[in-house]
């Protein structure tokens, strides 16, 4: 049996049920990014991939600049973004994203971020229970992301506030970085903060 084809949709399924109950500002992604009270901080999400976590951050209130580096996962969520353009329910959260396509390494110095969201691909897993089929498409499309380490340097010299590193709560930290300001720790999944102010 042949796998799903890979698409982004904003305005259905996991992504339109954690619109509604995924708790608001008191999730961790938005805690992390500093969503505190009414603050609504300029964001970029310097690895878009499925543009969920940014969808997120744009729901609550927040401008996020999305960068895709691969060509066909930036087809994708421009895809997903102007269909959300479209649907009364997410057109005000979509016109609170731009799209960005090319390399954020070289982006970023150029954009001001207060806050900068990195999720790169993450290390394989120990065990072997198989990863989603998504994540292993995606991870088929964009590949390793052997530059993460670099890519955080620059945006820890670009971002005014922040940095977020998204990363799987029990993996060794990210090698050659300072050790973060705080963490917030999910079920899987942790935040790495790193303060830049």
């Amino acid at each position: 049996m042949s796998e799903k084809k890979l698409r982004i949709d904003f305005t259905s399924g996991a992504v339109a049920h954690r619109l509604k109950f995924g708790g608001g500002r008191r999730q961790d992604l938005p805690r992390a990014a500093g969503m505190k009270n009414s603050h609504n901080p300029v964001v970029v999400d310097a690895t878009a991939g499925l543009g969920r976590d940014a969808f997120l951050l744009a729901s609550l209130g927040a401008n996020v600049t999305l960068i895709e580096r691969s060509e066909r996962m930036h087809g994708l969520l421009a895809d997903a973004l102007q269909r959300a353009g479209n649907a009364l329910e997410t057109a005000e959260i979509a016109a609170r994203m731009t799209l960005l396509f090319g390399d954020a390494k070289s982006l970023l110095p150029d954009l001001n971020p207060e806050v900068v969201l990195i999720d790169p691909m993450h290390p394989p897993r120990r065990n072997s229970a198989l990863v989603k089929i998504e994540m292993r498409q995606i991870r088929d499309i964009v590949g390793a992301d052997t530059d993460s380490v670099e890519l955080m340097k620059i945006a820890l010299n670009s971002a005014s506030n922040r940095v977020v590193l998204k990363w799987p709560r029990k993996a060794e930290s990210m090698a050659g970085l300072p050790d973060p300001s705080h963490q917030i720790l999910g079920k899987s999944t942790r935040y790495d903060v790193f303060m830049c102010v």
